[in-house]
């Protein structure tokens, strides 16, 4: 049974146990990977327990703590990655005279790399295409329904279209003419050779100078129509003016010490430092023995096209 929590006659929490649960998580020192790491000392990258500084280590760790006793004789010049994967120490110790053995025809004979095709193979082979030959039930025997189905090609999206063709069909007479000069003349590009400043010594002036017409110019009924602003729809007027005035108990409020504290943002640890979490990629017990429901199984199903 887990503790009582204090309740009020309503059946809500009391406001004390609501001013406990208000309070942040303390932040333990484990999870603190913005601290800064000095390589090289005999430091921990998280503190111990108390348990693990008092306990007793059991002779088969003493033993393995022993360091590697180093042999009296001089070991024989070889190079690494040999005998020990990288090692100068050797795994074991070699007999005398093993360096003047010379090996059998079958050592040498089994020391040979194997080859990729034997002749003998080659010529019983029955065809060259398949890497092996194919038995002759396998060739005569009749594929399943499931088979068959597989072997279907995958079918076009439903709104894929094929290439369609050119809308105008230049005809053979347009494309053998040759321009004439007046034509020539008016692909030539226009050529600029100044570029076009209009110097407006007062502020509110526009840019180019406006016609006499284009001011005394009378908008159509359709010009007038297409000025007007968006409005909104009949049943989405908003219940209050779009900017309203603010009230001087909110411009002159001050927020509490708890709001300041929830308006921090939160503070992550740095990616160089999270890559040293030992359980970063570890899966809890409660996810691995998790069920998926029947949504979930829906959702994950692959989208048929």
């Amino acid at each position: 049974m887990g503790e009582s929590r204090p309740v009020s006659s309503d059946g809500f929490l009391s406001s004390e146990r609501l001013k406990e649960l208000a309070k942040p998580k303390e932040v333990k020192d484990v999870w603190n990977f913005s601290r800064k790491l000095v390589w090289g000392n005999q430091e921990t990258i998280w503190p111990l327990s108390s348990r693990a500084l008092l306990s007793q280590p059991t002779s088969r760790i003493l033993t393995l703590a022993k360091p590697k006793n180093k042999p009296d004789r001089p070991l024989q010049p070889r190079p690494l990655f040999v005998y020990s994967c990288g090692r100068e120490s050797e795994i074991w110790d070699r007999p005398r005279g093993l360096d003047s053995v010379t090996p059998s025809k079958r050592i040498l004979q089994l020391a040979e790399p194997r080859q990729q095709y034997l002749a003998t193979y080659l010529k019983q082979r029955p065809r060259s295409s398949p890497q092996w030959p194919i038995s002759y039930s396998a060739l005569c025997c009749n594929p399943s329904k499931r088979v068959l189905a597989l072997a279907q090609p995958r079918p076009l999206h439903p709104s894929f279209t094929l290439p369609k063709e050119a809308e105008t069909h230049v005809s053979r007479a347009a494309r053998r003419a040759s321009p004439s000069l007046r034509t020539d003349f008016l692909a030539q590009p226009v050529l600029k050779q100044h570029i076009v400043y209009y110097d407006s010594r007062c502020v509110e002036a526009p840019i180019r100078q406006v016609s006499l017409a284009a001011q005394q110019a009378v908008a159509s009924p359709r010009v007038a129509q297409l000025a007007k602003p968006k409005v909104l729809p009949p049943g989405s007027a908003p219940d209050r003016p779009s900017a309203w005035p603010v009230s001087v108990a909110s411009r002159h409020a001050v927020a509490t010490p708890r709001l300041e504290e929830l308006a921090q943002p939160p503070k992550r640890a740095p990616t160089h430092f999270v890559q040293f979490n030992p359980e970063a990629f570890t899966v809890k017990e409660t996810a691995k023995k998790a069920i998926c429901s029947e949504r979930i199984k829906e959702l994950a199903q692959p989208v048929q096209r």
